[in-house]
């Protein structure tokens, strides 16, 4: 399973706003021609597997709407101007076309085109740009822009076809899509995570079930989940936040067999909308994150997105992602903002008795929001406040995302002759060693390891520096050497890098071993995830992770990855990731290949795997991911140890404050109890 499917027909520009609707007029055919005018531009079009886009059948379509509605839209290409109008009416924020019906059944087509072609293996994961989008639509009318509900369609059609258990949907856009919510509210074989704009229920569409506190009903209790935006400018490290606290954890306690998203960008930087401060490239980091859940099963469906440039960048940014390119370079990111803060204590509340991720959540609710005004008489003045503030948000500039470019080859291996055939494609070995290299490598064993002489020993100092030189250059992203000794390879893969290919390098290490790194300067950061406690000094830059049953719990290391290393990781912005494990340390393999497909999104890809004592199926397993291989699921993940979150969160209230990205609550913020 490998590819990346994109599916676009020109005959979905084919429609448009025929009156004056001073709600509707972004809405515009351009919002499609620039997203794939870029995407060619790019040169990404030729890269993907192309598939053509068929109309959604009547039976489809019924999947989700009432037969009453749809018959009543398929009047409509036979309607005049005025009929349109009157029609138009009945439903909110919409505007209908005599095209736009067949517009509508292109969209559900090619999404479900793309559903089969990701469930059959012919390709691993993929986007649809269509046009008009979906989210807003429900079962007996249209809204919001939305004529038919795409990506619900979609997933009831791929629990039809394909006897899914579990699907997620994950929707980016800045409008909270409630046709979606309403769909599967009772269904608990869809997880929805939607985070919106939502201003106390002042921002379209102005729902009280768009809040944090709808949850789902009945058996669908705690598979909807809503982190609502209490005010404009969420930035990158908001909306990381928000997947390490809330949607990833619940995400793969859920184990999708398939990911839908609706891919609203109306949430990125300059959008007349949505006004945030999201950059395109984050993106394409938040695809990545996706991506090692269902075994790759991935659909991206385009959804809002009404600032043509940013919506064209973002489109382009998720699509190399899809296609396996490196991620891009963030920056500045740290603390979310209060009040991002505060949506996520809120929605880790009320869902703690849903998810076991969340159950030692904080109880208590933040009862004072920092965004919410009282209601004042002078609404004149209030008005012109938030219009001042729009005004600033349309104004903001930002810089053109950064080429992404991919070396020729994916992965470097260092391994022994009989685990090299076959290796995965785009995996190649070394090779014969410069004498450059050989020469870095002496000056290395002179300066630190005075005593080293064996011959293999040597020779695994010249292949790591070997492959960082390759790394710095661009021509292999990452590289994996099975070596006699971790600590001495780390200890020369760290002095190496610092040297000559970056200032800040993350050492992530699997077992009980003391790696004898310096951290006092703030270049390195090291967290170990290990079975007994480390006797090194814990410090803001090293983080020993003891866990009571070693590795055995796949949620107890998982709810680590998440809710520790990622986010620790993402703050710190390291030039080279050193995955470094010794024997098998009690790790199983599901969740070392998991822990290493999310670190590739760090760095730009850049790491270097050290692998000692371990076996074939690890090494392979290992090799596998590093090239692109999707993970494997961790069902049953099971529910963290009570003892090992002890653990977890004694780290995390000693390093929040100086890592801003793991709070997940307000400091000694005013809060209320559930009941009260």
């Amino acid at each position: 399973m490998s590819g990346t499917a994109l599916l676009y027909d020109e005959e979905m520009t084919r429609y448009r706003l025929l009156w004056t609707d001073p709600a509707c007029k972004i809405e515009v055919p351009e919002r499609l021609t620039v997203s794939y005018e870029a995407v060619r531009r790019a040169g990404l079009e030729q890269r993907c597997v192309s598939l053509s886009v068929r109309q959604a059948t009547e039976e489809e379509i019924l999947l989700v709407h009432s037969k009453e509605y749809l018959e009543a839209v398929k009047q409509t290409p036979y309607m005049g101007l005025e009929e349109l109008m009157t029609f138009t009416q009945q439903y909110g924020d919409v505007y209908f076309h005599p095209n736009i019906y067949h517009c509508a059944k292109l969209a559900i087509g090619a999404t479900l085109q793309l559903v089969d072609s990701v469930m059959t293996g012919e390709v691993r994961n993929g986007m649809a740009l269509v046009r008009p989008p979906g989210h807003h639509s429900q079962q007996g009318a249209a809204n919001g822009f939305c004529v038919f509900n795409n990506v619900a369609i979609a997933a009831h059609y791929a629990k039809k076809h394909y006897n899914l258990n579990r699907v997620l949907i994950v929707d980016w856009d800045v409008h909270h899509g409630q046709g979606v919510q309403y769909c599967f509210e009772e269904d608990p074989s869809v997880l929805y995570f939607s985070w919106h704009r939502y201003e106390h229920q002042r921002f379209w569409p102005n729902l009280a079930e768009s809040d944090y506190h709808s949850v789902g009903k009945g058996k669908g209790t705690g598979f909807n989940v809503n982190v609502p935006w209490n005010k404009v400018g969420m930035t990158n490290s908001d909306y990381l936040s928000v997947f390490f606290h809330v949607l990833l954890p619940a995400a793969y306690e859920f184990d999708p067999e398939l990911v839908l998203v609706c891919a609203g960008f109306d949430s990125a930087i300059g959008d007349p909308e949505g006004h945030m401060c999201a950059t395109p490239e984050i993106f394409g980091h938040l695809t990545h994150l996706l991506m090692s859940m269902a075994n790759g099963k991935l659909c991206v469906v385009l959804e809002g997105g009404y600032n043509l440039t940013s919506l064209a960048q973002s489109v382009c940014q998720t699509l190399q992602t899809l296609l396996g390119d490196p991620t891009p370079l963030l920056t500045g990111i740290g603390s979310p903002c209060q009040s991002a803060l505060e949506s996520v204590q809120n929605v880790r509340a009320v869902h703690q008795k849903n998810w076991t991720c969340f159950k030692h959540a904080a109880e208590s609710l933040v009862s004072e929001p920092s965004t919410k005004r009282c209601r004042v008489e002078d609404e004149a003045g209030e008005k012109k406040e938030e219009e001042e503030t729009e005004e600033k948000a349309e104004n903001i500039t930002w810089s053109e995302p950064l080429p992404r470019p991919a070396p020729l080859v994916h992965t470097v291996v260092m391994i022994s002759s009989e685990l090299e055939d076959p290796l995965p494609e785009g995996c190649q070995h070394l090779g014969e060693i410069q004498q450059t290299y050989i020469e870095e490598a002496e000056t290395i064993r002179k300066e630190h390891f005075q005593d080293m002489t064996d011959e293999k020993s040597l020779e695994c100092l010249q292949n790591v520096v070997s492959v960082l030189v390759k790394i710095k250059n661009k021509e292999v992203r990452n590289g994996l050497a099975v070596v006699p000794d971790v600590c001495v390879s780390v200890s020369c893969a760290v002095q190496h890098a610092l040297k000559s290919l970056s200032d800040r390098v993350l050492v992530v290490f699997v077992g009980d071993e003391e790696i004898p790194v310096d951290t006092s300067s703030g270049q390195v950061l090291l967290v170990q995830i290990c079975n007994k406690e480390s006797e090194m000094a814990k410090s803001d830059y090293h983080v020993p992770v003891c866990l009571s049953k070693g590795l055995r719990s796949r949620a107890s290391v998982m709810q680590a990855v998440l809710g520790l290393l990622l986010p620790l990781a993402y703050e710190f912005s390291p030039g080279l990731v050193l995955q470094v494990l010794k024997g098998s340390a009690g790790m199983e393999i599901p969740v070392w290949t998991q822990l290493s497909s999310l670190l590739q999104g760090l760095a730009q890809g850049r790491t270097l795997a050290l692998l000692q004592d371990c076996d074939t199926e690890m090494v392979r397993a290992t090799c596998a991911s590093l090239s692109g291989s999707p993970a494997p699921s961790l069902s049953p993940l099971g529910s963290p140890l009570d003892e090992d979150v002890e653990v977890i969160e004694a780290h995390r209230q000693r390093l929040q404050g100086r890592w801003g990205l793991l709070l997940n609550t307000i400091p000694e913020s005013r809060t209320e109890s559930q009941d009260g």
